[in-house]
C-alpha cells in the first residue's frame, strides 16, 4: 500500500532534501496576492517619504 503511494506522487530529485515536497503543503495562515503586497510595500514607501518631505 506504501509502495503504491510512493509511485502516485514521483520520485524526488536527489539534491532538493525534500524542498519540493515542502511547497507543494497547503499552510494556515493568511493568504496575501503578490500585486497586493507589492502595491501595499510601494504605497508605504510613497507615503513615508512624503512624510519625510513635509
Amino acid at each position: 500500500m506504501s509502495k503504491k503511494r510512493k509511485d502516485s506522487q514521483g520520485p524526488m530529485p536527489a539534491g532538493s532534501a525534500g524542498l519540493l515536497r515542502f511547497f507543494e503543503e497547503e499552510t494556515e495562515g493568511i493568504k496575501i496576492r503578490p500585486e497586493l503586497l507589492m502595491v501595499l510595500a510601494i504605497s508605504l514607501i510613497v507615503v513615508s517619504v512624503l512624510a519625510k518631505i513635509f
